[in-house]
């Protein structure tokens, strides 16, 4: 099958925002909505980051599906475990123990006006009670989140397949209609109910994730996504715009914004596989450079974008000149630790990178 370039650099261009969604999270909402610092509510940026957190993961969790169909096309089951054992679970705990506490003992300083030394915070990491974000502490997956969620949703797709192969071996979606695509919201608006863990949920990542494997990898219906390109980016634009201003303005929060949250969310994933197809479907060097790292990308993103912001509100330059310090800081930053790490074999393993080809 050849490959799907657009999979590939809508992925890096997702990860790429984390640096500008991530630094507006010092601005949003309030001290306790959630982030390792935070300045004051920044109307723009809370608006930017209500805008972006619906569609943000879950978009990935989708386009992981599309690409594990991909995968087990040229891997054995073996093999596919092995290679997520590699990729997630060794960079998991990897993060957990050396690049979270960085994040942790920020936020204690921060917010707590902690005095202890760096290795003595270890302590509090892990035994400090906490709701498990660590945005005042202690113990957290943080960021890292993302990787259990999708091993653990990896190996319950797995076995989904086999179980399908096995006894429905000729089964598959084929066409649908585009306005059909559309009510696939539905499901996922009741699966955001199961197995919701701090407002991140198994059940929603999970059938995103069958999504992306069984319809949106068909090609049929990527095609119908295409031709409706722009009908979902006006769906999305206004279905985010009405989400936006009822969340952050008139502070609503139901189960009907639930609902338009979800719709919104899944109009922006149809949206971008449309658009992706007809804009991104290339490579060149660039591209393949940013592919190759986005995945470390986001393992080292954070910790440096949290300190980062830690010096950053302490200049007199104002919200915008803090904000835009913070994102070209930790873009620079990250990327010069990834190029310093891939020439480190054992911090190569660490956070799953291949090894380099001869």
């Amino acid at each position: 099958m050849e490959r799907k370039y657009y999979i590939d650099n809508l992925r890096w261009l997702a990860i790429l925002l984390l640096f500008p969604f991530h630094a507006a999270q010092i601005w949003s909402g309030g001290e306790y909505s959630g982030f390792y610092i935070w300045s004051h509510t920044n109307t723009v940026l809370y608006v930017f980051s209500t805008f972006v957190y619906p569609w943000y993961m879950t978009f990935l969790f989708t386009i992981a599906g599309m690409s594990c169909k991909y995968s087990l096309l040229k891997r054995t089951n073996k093999q596919f475990v092995v290679e997520r054992i590699k990729k997630i679970v060794i960079p998991f705990f990897f993060g957990l123990f050396a690049l979270v506490p960085i994040m942790t003992y920020t936020a204690e300083v921060f917010f707590n006006g902690y005095t202890g030394t760096y290795w003595q915070q270890y302590e509090l990491f892990f035994t400090k009670k906490t709701d498990l974000t660590g945005y005042h502490g202690g113990f957290t997956p943080a960021h890292l989140w993302f990787l259990l969620y999708l091993f653990v949703i990896s190996l319950t797709a797995l076995f989904i397949v086999r179980l399908q192969k096995k006894y429905l071996p000729k089964f598959r979606v084929g066409s649908l209609s585009y306005y059909f695509i559309i009510l696939l919201f539905v499901p996922e608006w009741f699966c955001q109910y199961v197995l919701n863990i701090g407002g991140k949920s198994v059940g929603q990542f999970m059938i995103l994730f069958l999504f992306g494997y069984y319809i949106l990898s068909e090609e049929s219906i990527l095609q119908n996504l295409q031709k409706y390109r722009f009908v979902s980016l006006a769906i999305c634009i206004l279905s985010g715009s009405l989400y936006t201003y009822l969340y952050c303005f008139e502070n609503i929060r139901n189960i009907w914004i639930t609902g338009l949250y979800i719709f919104f969310g899944w109009m922006t994933i149809i949206m971008l596989l449309g658009i992706g197809q007809s804009k991104l479907n290339f490579h060149n060097r660039v591209s393949i450079y940013l592919t190759q790292a986005s995945f470390s990308v986001y393992i080292l993103h954070m910790p440096i974008l949290v300190v980062a912001g830690f010096f950053a509100l302490k200049l007199p330059t104002g919200v915008a000149g803090q904000f835009l310090l913070i994102v070209l800081i930790s873009i620079n930053a990250t990327f010069l630790i990834y190029e310093i790490v891939k020439r480190i074999p054992v911090l190569r393993f660490f956070l799953g990178m291949p090894k380099p080809k001869v």
